[in-house]
């Protein structure tokens, strides 16, 4: 998921600030623009690792398009940042899916040249999110 973010750029006595506006209460700070970035991720991260721990929803992220217009944040930059939902979303279950022989075959040689999928599930659960994240916008 593509969670926007807010940057406030910052000068040599001010840190650059981000706001998660899709997380209340997500927000962190780096000295320069490439730390924030990378800063965001990490309070992302902690944000939704709380959430998942409380047993709280987790919120969807939305288009920069609708957080442009806000007041609060004339003037600031926009980005966003990529963070892999799955360690967030609760306890794995085994399901049974049918799928033909071919397109198990093409997920199996995509996962096997892209270390970052893990697994055949991994694979579906990352494109389940997707498709779930392009209807909800």
């Amino acid at each position: 998921m593509h969670y926007p973010i807010a940057i406030e750029i910052g000068d040599e006595q001010h840190a650059c600030s981000v706001v998660v506006p899709d997380l209340p209460g997500c927000f962190s700070a780096g000295d320069s623009f490439d730390e924030a970035i990378a800063n965001a991720r990490e309070a992302i991260e902690g944000h939704l690792e709380s959430l998942s721990e409380h047993g709280d929803p987790i919120p969807t992220a939305t288009a920069i398009q609708q957080h442009l217009k806000h007041p609060d944040f004339a003037g600031w930059v926009w980005a966003t940042v990529e963070i892999d939902m799955t360690p967030y979303l609760g306890k794995s279950h085994k399901i049974n899916v049918t799928l033909p022989d071919l397109l198990i075959k093409r997920i199996d040689s995509t996962v096997a040249k892209h270390g970052d999928y893990k697994s055949r599930s991994g694979f579906l659960a990352r494109a389940a999110l997707h498709e779930l994240e392009r209807h909800a916008q």
